[in-house]
C-alpha cells in the first residue's frame, strides 16, 4: 500500500489531538510532524516537506491561509477550520480539500483519499517521464489531476489572476491550471517560447501572422507590450526574409 507522510498544524490542542487520532487510524497516513502554529512548522516543512499537511486557518501570528502560500510546491494542503467563509479562498491556493470543524472520521477519510489519489498520480507521472524527454512534455495540475502536455502542441499561454490558460493545437478548450507565469516559464524548454506580455507566452514556431504589433492566432489577437517589444522585434528580425 502507498504510504504518504503528513503534518498536522493547529493551535487548538483538542483539534490537534483529534486529527492525530484520525491519522493513526488511517493505514496509508504516516504522521511525521505536529505543530501548534504555522511558525513552529515553518522550519520543519522546509527541511523535510511532507506529502500533505492538515492545516488550520485561524491561527495567531501567521494564519494557515498565509502559510499555505509559502509551503513547498510538493506539499498538498487539506484545510481544517471552523470558518466556512474561507472555502472559496482555499481553492485559490489549490488546496486538495476543506474540512469544516467539527468533522467526522468519514469526512476526514474522504479528504485523505483525495490526498492518496494525488500522491499516486504524482508518483506515477514522475516515474513515467524519460529523462531525455523532459523538454518534449510538461505536467500541469488541472482539477486535482496531472495533465501531460506536449510542448510542441502549445500555441500560447494566457496568465490570469490566480491561474493560467494553456491553449494547444490538440484541444478546442484551454487547459486551466493554478500555476504562476514565472513557474511556467521555468518549466518550458529554453529557446522555444517567448514572453510577449505580462499575461502571454507564445511558442515561437507557432507565430505565423503579426498584425499591428499583435500576434494573431485565429480570432485571438495577442498584444506585444512595450516591456517585451525589443526581444520580440529581435526575434522577428532574425526570422524575416
Amino acid at each position: 500500500m502507498t504510504s504518504i507522510t503528513c503534518f498536522i498544524v493547529d493551535d487548538e490542542p483538542l483539534a490537534l489531538a483529534l486529527v492525530e487520532s484520525y491519522v493513526s487510524k488511517t493505514p496509508f497516513l504516516k504522521l511525521t510532524g505536529k505543530f501548534p502554529s504555522a511558525l513552529a512548522c515553518a522550519s520543519a516543512i522546509s527541511d523535510n516537506p511532507p506529502d500533505v499537511i492538515f492545516l488550520d486557518i485561524q491561527m495567531a501570528e501567521l494564519s494557515g491561509m498565509e502559510f499555505s502560500r509559502i509551503i513547498p510546491e510538493k506539499t498538498r494542503i487539506i484545510f481544517t477550520t471552523a470558518f466556512q467563509q474561507y472555502a472559496l479562498e482555499s481553492y485559490k491556493v489549490n488546496a486538495l480539500d476543506y474540512l469544516l470543524k467539527p468533522f467526522s472520521y468519514a469526512e476526514f477519510m474522504q479528504a485523505a483519499n483525495k490526498a492518496l489519489d494525488w500522491v499516486n498520480i504524482s508518483r506515477k507521472a514522475a516515474e513515467s517521464i524519460p529523462e531525455k524527454a523532459v523538454d518534449d512534455a510538461i505536467f500541469v495540475k488541472a482539477d486535482y489531476r496531472l495533465v501531460r502536455i506536449k510542448t510542441g502542441d502549445i500555441l500560447y499561454i494566457e496568465g490570469l489572476k490566480d491561474y493560467l490558460k494553456i491553449y494547444t493545437e490538440m484541444t478546442s478548450q484551454p487547459i486551466i491550471s493554478h500555476i504562476t507565469m514565472k513557474a511556467m516559464e521555468e518549466m518550458l524548454p529554453r529557446g522555444k517560447f517567448l514572453r510577449v506580455h505580462r499575461s502571454f507566452i507564445v511558442q515561437k514556431d507557432k507565430i505565423s501572422i503579426v498584425e499591428r504589433n499583435r500576434i494573431v492566432f485565429g480570432k485571438t489577437y495577442i498584444p506585444v507590450s512595450d516591456s517585451y517589444k525589443e526581444d520580440f522585434e529581435k526575434f522577428i528580425a532574425r526570422n524575416e526574409h
